[in-house]
């Protein structure tokens, strides 16, 4: 019998099991492991964190689905993997042993590297759900007394996309309860421009976002580098195109919310051949380690990979498809691939982002808690959109002399 075992239920591993459930051959066994048995819907933190949703509208126990399709989830986090011999310590102290190993971990947030960070200090979150679940309570705070609000992504950041979310829902909520006009709002980001995304812009995101937040009357701050957090004043550098100091900025605040840098989990953290030195999966463009070639890597764990020359096989094809809600509108983009030059690079704006954002969510939480990666028609539609999960890739051979 041959041992699968995906490390992690999120959005990538929940759904990498079903595949594999899907693929597998009747004599393969799949694991999964994570830290316990209910899966978040992370794209609807925004809306918790307002109280658009509450926790228990995002969430679904992974039980019956996986029992379902013939998975068996552990639901204990890993403490330790040790790639050279094919096993993992679970924190509970028992080892598991594997054939195969996918790591859809996520990434750890790391609000400790900035003094002053994080919900456990004096910024909230939305990273999480039980975060956003906390940061409701002091967002209606601010509504009863009003001051200033930051939103962005600190230095390190790779995922911009909840934070212009979170600007702009917080917008919308604060005008529908009539204290906006008592709440200046900045918006600091290490993006080299507004609409960057960490993807080098997406057809007319910069032009989009900038009049987004211009028609909002959120100011804001790019090239930014936070040093410190105090509990109501943010320390915030502007520098210029090659890194010098452009500005100092004492940023006021009553409310905060920004976006962390990455990092691997502890899990799989300064293991030599598996990560980085930040601790992310090395993979190649197959998605597969090549250090301990059972091993592969998904979503957001995972170190961007080099490309290079391959046989006939099928690969990753790293797009992007991002529906931004803005809780009156919202902006979506596709970018094919996600890297610059594209084959597709298209953005749009409108009421029917926020409609379809809110679709999205009820289709993707329905799936989830049925135990189904991706039904035909769902494939179908992305095919009809031209965006596909992999690609054939052919060695293109030199003529011989």
């Amino acid at each position: 019998m041959t041992h699968i075992v995906v490390l992690g239920a999120g959005l990538g591993g929940s759904l990498m099991a079903y595949e594999l459930a899907d693929l597998a051959l009747p004599d393969t066994k799949i694991t999964v492991i994570n830290r316990g048995k209910t899966y978040q819907f992370v794209p609807s933190n925004p809306w918790v964190a307002v109280g658009w949703r509450q926790r228990k509208e995002v969430e679904t126990d992974l039980t019956a689905p996986m029992k379902k399709r013939g998975i068996t989830l552990e639901p204990i986090a890993a403490a330790r993997v040790h790639p050279a011999e094919n096993r993992i310590e679970l924190e509970d102290g028992r080892p598991l042993s594997y054939d195969y190993l996918v790591v859809a971990t996520g990434p750890e947030l790391a609000f400790d590297e900035i003094e002053g960070f994080g919900p456990a200090r004096n910024t909230i979150s939305v990273c999480q759900t039980p975060h956003a679940e906390d940061a409701y309570e002091l967002v209606e705070k601010l509504k009863e007394n009003p001051g200033p609000v930051i939103v962005g992504a600190v230095q390190g950041a790779s995922c911009f996309g909840p934070a212009y979310e979170f600007a702009m829902i917080l917008d919308t909520e604060l005008k529908r309860h009539k204290v906006r006009d008592q709440v200046p709002m900045t918006f600091i980001t290490s993006e080299p421009y507004i609409g960057h995304l960490g993807l080098d812009g997406v057809g007319d995101t910069q032009g989009l976002l900038e009049s987004e937040l211009r028609q909002r009357d959120i100011k804001w701050i790019t090239n930014a580098r936070v040093t410190k957090f105090e509990p109501d004043k943010a320390f915030v550098e502007e520098l210029t195109e090659d890194g010098a100091l452009k500005k100092s900025h004492e940023v006021p605040f009553r409310l905060t919310m920004m976006l962390p840098a990455f990092r691997g989990v502890p899990a799989i953290y300064g293991i030599e051949g598996l990560s980085n030195p930040r601790g992310f999966i090395l993979i190649d463009e197959f998605q597969r380690n090549p250090t301990f070639k059972n091993v592969f890597g998904i979503g957001v764990c995972v170190a961007i990979p080099p490309t290079g020359k391959t046989p006939v096989r099928f690969k990753a094809s790293w797009n992007a498809v991002c529906l931004a809600d803005f809780g009156d509108g919202g902006v979506a983009f596709v970018a094919q691939p996600q890297i610059p030059p594209r084959n597709v690079n298209w953005s749009s704006h409108g009421r029917w982002v926020h409609l379809a954002k809110v679709g999205f969510e009820k289709y993707f939480l329905h799936k989830v808690s049925h135990g189904v990666s991706m039904p035909f028609y769902e494939k179908l539609a992305l095919d009809m959109l031209g965006i596909n999960k992999l690609k054939e890739v052919k060695e293109v051979k030199e003529p011989k002399k």
